[in-house]
């Protein structure tokens, strides 16, 4: 009996998560796969909390599992707007206390593939914040597929005897 492949995925929130994650379900769905989604996250500095007199920041406990809920529900609707196979792809979320390139590399230890998005932030940005595409690229035991920011949809010139008319 063969083992189930898994795609791990790299989430964030953001649009460029939401592309990996995109990709993560597809390859997913035409492997036969499921798909992992890590989200890993820092607790607010407490610097930040005592500036706030009253706001209690929630727990690392409560964190986990509103982002795990919101990991899973977002999977869902990409899933679902797919379509086709997508929608039986088995999806599980995680959310990790920690830096985000070492919860992808540990939970991607023994994954068939770890998927990320790329901000595109330039090389000068990246060695000066880090990576944690080139990270993941870099140390990941199993194959890494950087996804690319959407292309963005360029309208048509407008010809100039439109322009004219107008």
């Amino acid at each position: 009996m063969s083992r189930q492949q898994t795609i791990v995925v790299g989430v964030d929130g953001s649009d460029h998560s939401r592309e990996a994650a995109r990709f993560a379900i597809a390859e997913a769905a035409r492997r036969g796969a499921r798909v992992v989604a890590v989200h890993a996250f820092e607790m607010p500095d407490h610097t930040w909390v005592d500036s706030y007199e009253g706001v209690v920041p929630p727990s690392p406990s409560e964190m986990t599992a509103n982002l795990e809920s919101r990991t899973l529900g977002m999977l869902g609707a990409v899933a679902g707007n797919l379509g086709g196979a997508a929608g039986s792809v088995p999806l599980e979320a995680i959310a990790i206390l920690g830096p985000p390139a070492k919860a992808l590399l540990d939970r991607a230890r023994d994954a068939d593939q770890l998927v990320v998005g790329h901000r595109g932030r330039g090389a000068v940005t990246s060695r000066v914040l880090g990576s944690v595409g080139l990270r993941c690229v870099l140390e990941a035991t199993c194959p890494v597929t950087v996804v690319p920011p959407a292309a963005v949809a360029v309208p048509e010139p407008v010809p100039d005897a439109v322009l004219a008319q107008a």
